[in-house]
Formats: structure tokens, sequence, C-alpha cells
């Protein structure tokens, strides 16, 4: 077996580890158990290597991910909500006024997310936390494009309903 660049390695590390953590976060509902998971999914990747197809990569990763967050929530037998306060635990790159505005709204919008059927909490994390496309979301998921698309489009439909029907939400605030 040979060894995957390091260079390589780090790159992918740099792109995908904080991403998986917070996918399979929301799969375990720990932190701790999450970051776990993205060990070995990383670990599966040094001893896999480079894709020959370079855009396979990004639905590999989360494919090996949620198996291995299924696998660890299966084990355990528990389905607790995610602690919401550990992923704000993970490091964000500050723009201070900007950051602050964005870190409210995104707080309001994950409410929100949190009350949707979990298939569309999954293709909503996985298409705009991941940045994958419908087909790679299918793939990881198991689910045609168009029925991604159709839980992208009805997610992202109610979670604008909710956020505008918020009295106090930052959508309300802006529309007066």
């Amino acid at each position: 077996m040979t060894l995957p660049d390091p260079d390589w390695i780090q790159v992918v590390l740099d792109r995908y580890e904080q991403p998986l953590i917070r996918y399979a976060a929301h799969i375990t509902g720990d932190i701790e158990r999450a970051r776990d998971v993205v060990q070995d999914t990383f670990l599966k990747l040094c001893r896999r290597g480079a894709p020959a197809g370079g855009d396979s990569l990004a639905p590999w990763m989360y494919a090996v991910c949620r198996n291995g967050a299924l696998d660890v929530r299966r084990k355990e037998k528990r389905m607790t909500a995610i602690d919401q306060s550990r992923l704000q635990q993970l490091p964000v790159k500050p723009d201070f006024p900007a950051a602050l505005e964005r870190n409210e709204r995104l707080a309001e919008v994950m409410q929100v997310l949190a009350t949707l059927p979990e298939n569309q909490q999954e293709v909503l994390r996985l298409k705009f936390q991941g940045g994958l496309s419908y087909r790679e979301i299918g793939q990881v998921a198991h689910l045609s494009i168009g029925n991604v698309g159709f839980l992208i489009h009805a997610g992202i439909q109610a979670i604008r309903e909710a956020m505008q029907a918020q009295p106090g939400s930052g959508a309300a605030r802006r529309g007066r």
C-alpha cells in the first residue's frame, strides 16, 4: 500500500474536516463522536488514496462519513437532538459586524431547519454546508436527482415562510 501525498491529504483535511464534523455531529448528536467518525473517514481515505476522477471525492467523503455516523448512532441506540452550543464551539473565521449579523441569521435558520423532516434537513446540510451538487447529494443519500431537488426546494420554502412569520426575526426587522 502506498500512502497518499501528505500535501494532498492536508488540502483535503483543510477543505472537508470542519464541514464533515458538523455533518456527523448532526447525525450522532455528539461532537466528540463526530470527530471520531471524521477521523475514521480520513483514515479510510488514506488507505484508499486519491480518486482517479477528482470530482468523486466529495460524495465519497460524505457517504463514508454518513455511514460511519449512522453506525455510531445505531450502536449507541440514541437519537438525541444535537447540542447547538457544542456546534458553536467549532472555529469560525470572524468578520465582526457582518459576522455577527450572519451568525444571528444563521441561528434563526438553524432553529427552523431543526423543525423540518429529517430527509429535508440532510439534503439542505449537504447542499449548503457541504457544497455538494444535486447529483452528489443523491449519491450520498441514495435519492434521485429529482427527489433531491424537490426536498431542497420544499425545505428552502419552509424556512423562508417560517423566517418571514417570526415577528422578532432579522427578516421581519429588515422588512419594516
